[in-house]
């Protein structure tokens, strides 16, 4: 069992910069891929980035490359994910999750997720 926990949510204007943590414990943070999901009213959850156990490889939805950067420091069992020129359209829940599988850009392929942390961004 893994437990995550994000923070850094928060209000921003555009253009501006936020932060995400994901913290985990339980079972070994690094042996898990992780990824950020986000899910906006009205809207589906969508993935936004993820990163390999190792961290390694990573990979981003279009819309957020080259303004977000996922990393991790599994000495801190802790998950980051860097939000820089942030829009109007970042406005969501972020949520963070675990897979013991491979690094994935679904929902179905982790196995745990945190509460979700809101990010509003004003215009």
């Amino acid at each position: 069992q893994v437990q995550l926990v994000e923070s850094g949510g928060g209000l921003v204007q555009a253009g501006g910069s936020l932060r995400l943590s994901c913290a985990a414990s339980g079972h070994t943070f690094s042996r898990y891929a992780m990824g950020w999901f986000r899910q906006a009213p009205g809207k589906e959850r969508e993935f936004v980035a993820a990163i390999s156990w190792g961290g390694r490889n990573t990979f981003y939805t279009d819309s957020v490359k080259g303004r977000f950067t996922i990393s991790r420091d599994n000495a801190k069992n802790t998950m980051y994910l860097q939000m820089n020129s942030l829009k109007p359209e970042d406005t969501a829940i972020y949520y963070c999750a675990a897979g013991a599988g491979t690094i994935a850009t679904v929902g179905v392929a982790y196995d745990y997720w945190g509460q979700g942390t809101q990010v509003t961004v004003s215009s």
